[in-house]
């Protein structure tokens, strides 16, 4: 089995009263992609965020190859630099073109060559259709292009594990698959990636291992063909059915 990178024990994330996260527990290993699902409001957005030490945790531990990510913690930075992470909303910079918005952290973060970064970005650019667009700003750009500016963004700083939060939910449907195939493609380079979604067809196409959150915590995990098939718990069942529809006619 691949190496142990990710191991997140007993998380607990609460704002004021309110808990969203209660006690769970999970480990990712290297090259392993885990697409996470459920319903709205049950914590899966919130766990990203945690992952990436965005959020403070007010109980567990999350390690990343050993090391806790710990928020506000002085290696945060340091940790950061190995989890990419992309937002629903792009989070672009409208005023830098394409390239620069994905070579500035690589330049002044990781104090790369200017040279070096966008021979990079160019390279990775043109691997998911976008190198004629390299001058372009965002505003130039479709929701799709932008998505996926965003990802070359993220695997420009070269991270240990990418992290998807529901990118596709602000696009239209026809500007969902463009992004949705770069994801695929990251997965069969052995990419270690840890998605969020709402898109099951593609949540069984590209993923190694299902993981069914509601109120907080892991109800049921499982291959996917096993999961989506045959789920075993009451709630997935439940949640799945609200994606199947009988015909009128």
């Amino acid at each position: 089995m691949a190496s142990e990178l990710l191991k997140i024990e007993q998380l607990v994330k609460r704002y004021d009263e309110h808990t969203v996260i209660n006690g769970l527990d999970l480990t990712v290993h290297s090259g392993e992609v885990v697409v996470v699902i459920g319903p709205s409001g049950c914590g899966k957005s919130t766990l990203l965020r945690c992952i990436n030490g965005l959020e403070p945790i007010q109980g567990g531990s999350i390690k990343l190859s050993g090391d806790e990510i710990i928020h506000g913690s002085k290696n945060l930075p340091a940790l950061r630099q190995k989890i990419g992470m992309v937002f629903q909303s792009y989070e672009l910079f409208p005023h830098l073109s394409v390239i620069d918005n994905i070579t500035l952290a690589p330049v002044k973060v990781q104090k790369r060559s200017k040279g070096e970064a966008e021979e990079e970005a160019l390279r990775l650019l043109e691997r998911v259709g976008l190198k004629d667009k390299a001058k372009q700003y965002p505003r130039q750009l479709s929701g799709g292009q932008k998505q996926r500016v965003a990802i070359v963004r993220a695997l420009c700083m070269h991270p240990e594990v990418m992290l998807f939060d529901e990118v596709t939910a602000a696009l239209d449907p026809e500007m969902v698959r463009e992004v949705l195939d770069v994801m695929l493609n990251l997965a069969k380079q052995g990419r270690t990636m840890i998605i969020v979604t709402h898109e099951m067809q593609f949540a069984e196409a590209v993923a190694d291992r299902v993981i069914f959150i509601d109120k907080g915590n892991i109800i049921e995990e499982g291959r996917p063909k096993e999961f989506f098939n045959s789920p075993k718990t009451e709630r997935a069942k439940q949640f799945l059915n609200i994606f199947e529809f009988e015909s009128v006619k």
